[in-house]
């Protein structure tokens, strides 16, 4: 079996949670995925099976779109709502000072790496160097935001979508957003919509898949011709 098949991964499996499943379901080692997903996000997860998983680089180096929730005034640990509450701030911002700063955010920029993240320096992911409570220094790194758009605002809570370039963190946009604003900011929810050509509506759900026999899920690849 070999190929490219798209899920829409439900909140609190991991990428790799996602991936050993279909393994153990299909009797194959050459299951891979392109572009990890955290546990609280949902959406679009793209799986390679057997030669699917030699277009891997190609498919992570395509741009990604977002959408999801900041909640303002409060700042955790992890930049996303899993982890430690450690700020509260009062809010006083304007619907339209929340609009001007999401524009601020387009393009080019250098964006620094959290510390709760599978980035590796000297060989250890940063994730369990945080969870230890260290802090270490990381090298800020390009990336671009195409579109940052703000759909809705019910403080504490800012709807956005956002469309940006492989790399980027969108926990990191969410802090640096509260930071612009004066009043601090968390990721509470994410969902991927889109990577390269690929979109969520494509995608099967999870629990469909898992119900899936051997030939319904063969039926369901997309050929590796189809990125190229």
């Amino acid at each position: 079996m070999n190929g490219i098949l798209l899920i829409d991964k439900p909140k609190g499996w991991t990428s790799h949670d996602v991936v050993a499943r279909l393994r153990h379901q299909l009797g194959l080692r050459k299951v891979g995925h392109a572009g990890t997903l955290d546990p609280m996000a949902t959406g679009l997860l793209i799986l390679l099976i057997g030669n699917g998983t030699k277009v891997s680089q190609y498919i992570i180096n395509q741009d990604k779109t977002y959408e999801g929730k900041f909640c303002l005034g409060q700042e955790t640990d992890s930049y996303d709502g899993e982890g430690e509450l450690i700020a509260n701030h009062e809010i006083q911002v304007s619907e339209g000072e929340i609009r001007e700063c999401a524009r601020q955010f387009l393009g080019d920029q250098l964006q620094l790496p959290p510390m709760f993240s599978a980035k590796k320096i000297n060989g250890q992911p940063l994730y369990k160097l945080a969870r230890k409570g260290k802090t270490v220094e990381r090298e800020p790194r390009p990336v671009k935001i195409y579109e940052f758009l703000i759909q809705a605002i019910e403080l504490p809570h800012v709807d956005f979508s956002a469309s940006c370039s492989k790399g980027t963190y969108i926990r990191t946009l969410a802090h640096d957003f509260g930071q612009k604003l004066g009043c601090g900011a968390y990721l509470s929810q994410l969902r991927r919509t889109r990577t390269g050509n690929f979109c969520l509506e494509q995608a099967l759900q999870l629990e469909d898949l898992l119900a899936m026999e051997y030939g319904e899920i063969e039926h369901c690849l997309l050929a590796i011709t189809d990125i190229l």
